[in-house]
């Protein structure tokens, strides 16, 4: 396999620098929704500014460059040690080139390692191993403050009268909305898995983070319950940044997944306004970005 360092480090400049268009785009959507002179509208004329001139400089759309998420889908025959390698020499080159802020600190000791390379969990790489000749490497940087507001319900939940059903997951993801309030840099999207155990269910509501904003659901039940929640959500009022408005979530992006019969876990990652994810498709020599 050819060493890939350099078109990983590519990937990582673009994620960081260049906000991908279905999110851009809503973005604008939701800034023309607010109000003329609100407050609302003026982050996101702040927001939108900002992605612009991150564009053009080449420069992070937010100081807080995130946590490195990678999901990698591999040919057969290929090295996951070779590819592990050249994507942390790739993290490690965008830090040095500030795409990427030093972000990896050791819980226990407090040191920043000064290059976001940590343990295997950073960055986190998970592999996958595909039919076919096609390399495909999808790449999420998750902020700090949007992770902090993520959250988990073990259903059924008491305290929000949930059950084991729609309207309990209803309840819950909402719940968790209104507990982020303005603190995860809304306005948002929200990845949510339902099912798995307490670490799979995490796992799964990230996943759901790099289907496109103006992707639908393949599952027309849930494609309806997606666009419920958000309607739902932005309901809430609570608006950019917390100021008040009528956008609160740009999407919601659900998964199922299977469970054991004693356990009913809904788990919530909020991606904050800066929704930085990309895709890098190798195909022999043939390297694109999407």
């Amino acid at each position: 396999m050819d060493d890939l360092t350099s078109a990983f480090l590519e990937l990582i400049r673009l994620t960081s620098t260049d906000l991908s268009p279905d999110v851009e785009q809503s973005l604008i959507q939701a800034r023309d929704r607010e109000a003329a002179g609100s407050a609302a509208k003026s982050a996101l004329d702040a927001v939108l500014q900002n992605v612009t001139l991150a564009r053009e400089q080449s420069t992070p759309i937010c100081q807080d460059t995130g946590t490195p998420i990678f999901y990698v889908q591999y040919p057969l025959g290929w090295s996951t040690k070779k590819l592990r390698e050249q994507i942390r020499s790739a993290v490690a080159a965008a830090t040095s080139l500030a795409y990427l802020r030093p972000n990896a600190v050791d819980a226990i000791s407090g040191v920043n390692s000064g290059n976001n390379l940590g343990d295997e969990a950073f960055p986190t790489i998970h592999f996958d191993e595909i039919e076919g000749e096609e390399l495909i490497v999808d790449l999420m940087l998750k902020g700090g403050g949007c992770e902090n507001v993520g959250a988990q319900y073990s259903l059924p939940d008491r305290r929000l009268d949930a059950g084991r059903d729609m309207e309990g997951i209803r309840k819950v993801v909402l719940d968790a909305v209104c507990k982020a309030q303005g603190k995860g840099c809304a306005p948002g999207v929200l990845g949510v898995a339902v099912g798995g155990d307490r670490g799979s269910s995490y796992y799964g509501s990230k996943e759901a983070l790099f289907r496109k904003l103006d992707e639908p659901n393949p599952d027309p039940d849930l494609d309806s319950f997606e666009e419920r929640l958000t309607e739902e959500a932005n309901r809430l009022g609570i608006g950019p940044m917390g100021f008040g408005g009528a956008t609160t979530v740009l999407g919601t992006k659900i998964r199922g997944m299977h469970r054991l019969p004693a356990s009913f876990f809904v788990s919530v990652s909020y991606m904050c306004w800066a929704h930085r994810r990309r895709r890098m498709t190798v195909r022999g020599s043939d390297i694109q970005y999407s």
